[in-house]
């Protein structure tokens, strides 16, 4: 196991609050998305005439 000097714990970069935000909109969007296919396959609706 290699010893990390504290000039390189100061280069490591981790992921910022932003990144987890746009990844929890990411796959929130395609659950959503995925869902509506979904049930417009097993339940199709007539589309109303109003």
């Amino acid at each position: 196991m290699k010893r990390i000097t504290d000039e390189n714990l100061d280069r490591i970069k981790g992921g910022t609050i932003s990144e987890a935000i746009w990844t929890g909109i990411a796959i929130a969007s395609i659950t959503i998305f995925i869902s509506g296919i979904i049930k417009g396959i097993t339940n199709p609706e007539r589309c109303s005439n109003e």
